[in-house]
């Protein structure tokens, strides 16, 4: 029986992604950087003749995934738990102006604890239980193939350490991911292994390592 191999890829940089602003579930489109990183990209992964390609409802994600197939052929299934983050009413504000806005929540932040994303948005951890559903799932499904997975860089990030087991506190030790990049987990009677993290293709236009 072969390993089962999820590719998560981020998708391409946003116009918010550069001014450093949430942007939560704002349906947010790629800019011409982001569209240029994807489209660089996509060749290198075509190569891992994934089976299968699974992707956030949003529409950065969709065009993301979209530079995959207009190579490869087939079409995206979307699933809502690949989704990004929920930031509530941050939506909007930078990193400085929410430190203001929600202190307590900036406290925690410095002290490298989990916190909500307002009153009305999730946790890191709740995002990770998520996706690393959809991720077993898709596992499930799709037993000893490839897959190709665009999501978000927090919920990849998430899914990731969740899947291999890991708390809040060890997951911030993985840096943020890079726009247009990805990771590689793999799935072998059972157990989850991390093979590749936060790879950027070398052709790619530079995006932004931050998860805002």
């Amino acid at each position: 029986m072969s390993a089962t191999r999820l590719v998560l890829w981020r998708h391409g940089v946003t116009d918010w992604n550069e001014q450093g602003i949430f942007q939560g579930r704002a349906d947010i489109p790629l800019n011409e950087r982001g569209q240029a990183q994807v489209v660089a990209a996509a060749p290198e992964l075509v190569a891992m003749h994934a089976t299968a390609v699974y992707v956030s409802p949003l529409i950065r994600a969709r065009q993301t995934a979209q530079a995959y197939v207009d190579i490869a052929g087939g079409q995206a299934v979307v699933d809502d738990r690949l989704t990004e983050i929920n930031v509530g009413t941050w939506v909007g504000e930078s990193l400085a102006s929410v430190r203001i806005l929600d202190p307590a929540a900036g406290a925690e932040m410095a002290a490298g604890r989990d916190y909500r994303r307002s009153a009305t948005g999730e946790t890191m951890t709740e995002v990770g239980v998520r996706v690393a559903d959809c991720l077993r799932d898709i596992a499930d499904a799709r037993e000893g193939e490839t897959v190709l997975v665009v999501s978000h860089g927090g919920a990849i990030r998430m899914g990731i350490a969740t899947v291999l087991g890991w708390p809040y506190e060890a997951s911030i030790q993985l840096a943020g991911m890079a726009n247009a990049a990805w990771s590689i987990v793999a799935r072998w009677h059972g157990d989850w292994r991390l093979q590749t993290y936060n790879h950027v293709p070398v052709d790619a236009p530079p995006g932004v390592n931050t998860e805002i």
